[in-house]
């Protein structure tokens, strides 16, 4: 069975990484690509604008979503754009009955709920992820071990990502903290970056730091401290094909889903 998939962002980072790499998938088909609205490339062929040679896909716009995802029939629709755009295209997906594999970090508390609303709503499958690395989420996996087993440590996160990135902290940063949270006997906060006369550090906190410079994909560092002891464990990711190859499993296990929402730890089978 072939996979028909649309993909977002298209030109985007990771979506002509995600497209690049669907052509390499016999059993994944790409019947859709959009940008953004009166995008100056709109009607060329996406393969000849991503340097792969035609494919016989024209690159769309969203504001002809509905009618694009009508026409293409995607089984599919793969988001890696931003907030407002990704909830509109959950919506107009959505409610065609087109399972999703959504990206996007960012999000607001209120359009998390209602991009969860309507995938419920209209019971499609949805996988959300913040990131689809499987280093990455072997890194969460151990995070939850060590919380469980070094309770009473200091704890903080450190991040880097390349110059570009318009969120802080990263959504992996975000995740990483909220596991570490709900694996601890007690309660703590997630804080964002110091300044100023502080004190002395509170037990009760887990703090972020974002850093942003150059070219980097990405980096996550988690520390526990103690007395007498540190542990740090770090993920590093050298390319965005990480996290592709990550999406195109998310994309091959959704398919054919009917209704729920999943993370990258339905996808790998790592939930307990």
């Amino acid at each position: 069975m072939v996979i028909k998939v649309a993909v977002t962002g298209a030109l985007g980072r990771m979506g002509s990484r995600i497209i690049k790499t669907i052509q390499q998938h016999p059993d994944l088909k790409l019947v859709a690509a959009i940008e953004v609205p009166n995008h100056e490339k709109r009607g060329e062929d996406v393969g000849k604008l991503l340097g792969i040679g035609e494919i016989g896909v024209i690159l769309e716009t969203a504001d002809r979503l509905e009618d694009i995802l009508k026409k293409s029939k995607p089984d599919v629709l793969v988001d890696f754009t931003a907030p407002e755009a990704t909830v509109n295209a959950v919506k107009v997906a959505a409610s065609q009955g087109i399972n999703l594999v959504i990206g996007t970090t960012g999000f607001t508390e209120e359009q998390r709920k209602e991009i969860e609303d309507t995938i419920k709503k209209h019971r499609v499958a949805a996988v959300i992820s913040q990131n689809y690395a499987v280093g990455v989420n072997i890194f969460f996996k151990v995070l939850e071990f060590l919380a469980r087993k070094l309770r009473d440590y200091d704890i903080e996160i450190v991040e880097m990502h390349h110059r570009y990135k318009r969120d802080a902290p990263s959504g992996t940063a975000l995740r990483a903290a909220e596991i570490i949270r709900d694996n601890l006997d007690r309660d703590v906060s997630i804080i964002y970056g110091r300044a100023g006369i502080i004190g002395e550090r509170k037990k009760d906190e887990i703090c972020i730091h974002a850093i942003r410079g150059g070219d980097v994909v990405g980096e996550h560092k988690v520390i526990f401290a103690g007395d007498g002891e540190r542990l740090e464990v770090t993920h590093r990711a050298s390319s965005r094909q990480a996290f592709v190859n990550g999406v195109i499993l998310a994309v091959k296990f959704v398919s054919g889903k009917r209704g729920g929402i999943y993370d990258t730890f339905d996808v790998l089978g790592l939930k307990d």
